[in-house]
């Protein structure tokens, strides 16, 4: 368990603490790391990795408080839509857009997804690159496997961060946000695996300053989750008042159309014919969305954030 001393010299754990959900208490963290290190090599990770990039690790009390406070959930629509899709996220986003152009062309053609999708998922994650978190991944992932809100989760990533380290990467690279997540495109240890592409065929797959592999990443991720070609992410709409909205479910495109439901703006729906649900999330505001909407959810489970990537995604392209 944590011991008082530990608590009295990181008075920023104490809150943290006070508000998690009730769980079992956690181990004292070297017994904890002691545990991990015996189930990494049961997984297959060598001696050296191990003593390589789990020296000197200690918890981060700064890592668990920001994990209370995640803005997905403690903004409206209002607050979250007037942060995220800024007028300077909006015009960094063109000119990213624009000096990439050619890049992004060739990762559509590769993978489908419109540069306005990645460039916009870019930007959410890391304001293009230009904050990528200073957080060192184990020590984040570490903190909170031990703290035990989501133990398995955090373990599961700390292993495949240690394989991202024994397919060569530094462990002093790992670095990003306070969750885990690295790079630009901000990918958990298990998606660089899994989707990490080394897009100018340079040896190995760079996601924290290799613009082509970030963009070609992002893309890769929404592609291995089921992006469809051409489909869009969905439309702003106005709804007659007579809608009943709360029980509307998913319905084709065409069909919401003759239920009365309107583009705004001249915003159209890019197959009348395929499925749309319905999001509401804030009074005034409504979007028929597809089904590409729930592959941007994949990235982050938050329909305030895929939203937000839609949105921004049209206007860094006008």
């Amino acid at each position: 368990m944590i011991s008082r001393r530990f608590v009295l010299a990181v008075p920023a754990l104490a809150p943290a603490l006070r508000g998690r959900p009730a769980v079992a208490a956690p181990a004292d963290f070297s017994r904890f790391l002691a545990a991990f290190r015996a189930e990494a090599g049961r997984a297959g990770i060598g001696r050296a990795t191990l003593d390589r990039a789990l020296a000197g690790l200690a918890p981060d009390p700064r890592v668990i408080a920001l994990d209370r406070r995640q803005p997905e959930f403690i903004q409206t629509w209002a607050q979250y839509r007037a942060s995220r899709v800024s007028p300077a996220r909006i015009a960094a986003g063109r000119a990213a857009a624009r000096q990439n152009a050619a890049l992004l062309r060739d990762v559509e053609t590769a993978y489908g997804v419109p540069p306005g999708v990645i460039v916009a998922i870019w930007g959410l994650e890391s304001n293009y690159g230009a904050n990528m978190g200073d957080f060192p991944t184990l020590q984040a992932l570490a903190t909170l496997a031990w703290e035990g809100r989501r133990a398995a989760f955090f373990k599961r990533e700390m292993i495949a961060a240690l394989r991202v380290v024994e397919g060569g990467v530094a462990p002093a690279r790992l670095r990003g946000s306070y969750a885990g997540a690295m790079g630009q495109p901000q990918f958990m240890p298990s998606a660089y695996l899994r989707y990490g592409v080394d897009f100018n065929g340079d040896g190995g797959c760079d996601i924290w300053s290799d613009t082509a592999d970030v963009l070609a990443s992002i893309a890769h991720y929404l592609a291995g989750n089921g992006w469809t070609r051409g489909a869009g992410w969905g439309v702003a709409v106005t709804l007659p008042p007579d809608l009943d909205a709360a029980h509307a479910g998913e319905r084709r495109f065409s069909e919401w159309q003759a239920l009365g439901a309107a583009p705004r703006g001249g915003g159209a729906f890019a197959d009348p014919d395929a499925g749309a649900r319905l999001k509401l999330p804030a009074a005034g505001e409504a979007f028929l969305v597809s089904s590409n909407f729930q592959v941007i959810k994949r990235y982050n489970a938050s329909d305030f954030y895929a939203l937000a990537v839609g949105l921004l995604s049209e206007r860094v392209r006008e």
